[in-house]
């Protein structure tokens, strides 16, 4: 049976936040790029209704959807920007693409920084079983109301997500934003080329059926890499 409880108190709220500042990220980016487009839209804020309200679907319907029918919980959310503005200005809109993921990484380190000082301070060890949302478990002879175990999953699933998320949307496959944090390295008839073939029509549905299929195999390699980095030598 899925943990439908553990999605819903964890996973989903964890998704809903972490999406929401990747979004922001991104309009936050473009506004100081010279883009307003996101932030006349309401989304340069950490509110998640203004990012709710233009992707019901991936930020509401299948994020629950998920977290009751798989035990975790995925979906999607996107920020306008102006087209037009991005052709004139491929390296804004690249930075643009790469403030997301940033913001990600961000609140991974975060997590994991935490992580690290609960595990300093004795309050988290290792667990038991390590699964991807059980980095660490709670150390403490007596825990009051459960507070030093749901702060370890807490945390546990807000590294380990903001780090699939960042590493997912990092891929170089369109409409991802690795395809256009690319943009960054490519010389400019490169770039040009680059970003009329990105732009075909039907090459981004292949684009997340490929990244829905090649990711999995990153999956277990960053899981094996943060146990090494909070409990070296043991895993």
């Amino acid at each position: 049976m899925h943990d439908i409880a553990s999605a819903l108190i964890f996973w989903f709220p964890a998704f809903l936040f972490s999406t929401t500042v990747h979004e922001a990220a991104h309009a936050w980016a473009a506004l100081r790029g010279g883009d307003p487009t996101a932030w006349r839209a309401g989304q340069v804020s950490l509110s998640p209704f203004p990012h709710m309200r233009r992707s019901p679907l991936g930020m509401v319907v299948v994020p629950l959807l998920t977290s009751v029918t798989q035990g975790w919980t995925m979906g999607w959310a996107s920020a306008p920007y102006d087209r037009e503005w991005a052709a004139r200005y491929p390296r804004r809109a690249a930075w643009m693409a790469a403030a997301g993921p940033a913001s990600n990484l961000l609140l991974a380190l975060t997590a994991f920084l935490l992580l690290r000082a609960g595990l300093a301070l004795g309050i988290f060890g290792a667990p038991a079983l390590a699964t991807l949302d059980r980095l660490a478990d709670p150390a403490l002879a007596h825990d009051p109301f459960g507070i030093a175990a749901f702060a370890a999953r807490g945390l546990s699933v807000l590294c380990m997500l903001n780090c699939m998320l960042a590493a997912f949307n990092m891929l170089p496959l369109p409409p991802l934003d690795g395809a256009t944090v690319i943009m960054l390295v490519l010389p400019g008839r490169a770039g040009d080329r680059w970003r009329e073939l990105v732009m075909m029509p039907g090459l981004s549905f292949a684009g997340l059926l490929l990244a829905w299929n090649v990711f999995p195999a990153f999956t277990r390699p960053m899981f094996d890499a943060l146990l090494g980095l909070l409990f070296p030598g043991r895993y």
